[in-house]
């Protein structure tokens, strides 16, 4: 178990990507701080994860012999996120890995000049803002310890445009600028900082994920065919598994990738090679 004896702190834990990396990470013996809104967003036109799939998160990896902390944070909320940090302190004294993964993909769907200045700041908030301070509670830690990664999940998005996802791109290209300046801050106190981004992946009903379904129906694609539309624009003609990214996030969190910060991983089955 590679990270036995570390501590995660996971957003966006609920669901999705976040469920599937907490366990993976709770199969190599890490102790977790989970949070998940765990509650839905005026403006966001899809469901979010609740309570109690953040609540079964947990049981999974509790199940796996991990200690867990679930919290209800919003990320948008400094004072609710800097109290999770001090919780996570006060059981586990140490917060060794930091995976920023809490996110939206709406409001989208539209051209930029028809998105509202209230849209524009949601997505923003959440998706940027929300992950420096989630940087900005945890980093004085790790700059303590001398010690810590911070794994920022951006997305392809976060490389290249997409229509009608300007919120969304201009989001996730700033995480890769937040995790690049980040990576420079903290280098002298051997903190790393790298950007993590998935291409399509696969909604797998195990994990509740449900991100490509949502940007399908953003595009007025057909829930039937949308796995399909989304496979033609992958080389290796595959969508992405979840447990993909969280292979990858594991090896970022790890001692394995010791000389890496800064870098941005795509996951993406060559998507942004072409």
């Amino acid at each position: 178990m590679s990270l036995e004896g570390k501590t995660v702190v996971i957003t966006g834990a609920a669901r999705g990507l976040g469920r599937e990396c907490a366990v993976r990470f709770a199969r190599e013996g890490a102790d977790l701080v989970l949070t998940d809104i765990a509650a839905d967003l005026a403006g966001v036109r899809y469901p979010l994860g609740s309570r109690s799939q953040l609540d079964h998160s947990a049981r999974l990896c509790e199940q796996l012999g991990s200690a867990v902390i679930a919290a209800t944070v919003d990320v948008r909320d400094a004072g609710c996120v800097a109290a999770a940090v001090e919780e996570a302190l006060g059981r586990f004294h140490t917060i060794d890995v930091l995976i920023n993964n809490a996110g939206i993909a709406a409001p989208s769907g539209v051209a930029i000049h028809e998105m509202s200045e209230s849209e524009w700041s949601l997505i923003l908030d959440v998706n940027l803002s929300g992950a420096w301070r989630m940087v900005k509670a945890v980093a004085p830690v790790m700059v303590e310890q001398a010690c810590g990664s911070i794994i920022n999940v951006s997305s392809t998005a976060g490389v290249v445009g997409y229509r009608y996802f300007g919120g969304y791109v201009a989001a996730k290209h700033g995480l890769i600028g937040l995790t690049k300046a980040a990576a420079l801050d903290y280098a002298p106190y051997r903190v790393r900082v790298n950007a993590l981004c998935p291409g399509s992946v696969r909604d797998d009903p195990l994990v509740e994920g449900r991100m490509l379904s949502e940007i399908a129906r953003s595009l007025e694609l057909s829930a039937d065919q949308h796995e399909e539309v989304f496979i033609r624009d992958q080389p290796m003609n595959t969508l992405i598994e979840a447990s993909d990214i969280a292979g990858a996030a594991v090896w970022l969190a790890g001692d394995d990738s010791r000389q890496v910060t800064g870098t941005v991983l795509t996951v993406d089955g060559g998507f942004t090679s072409r």
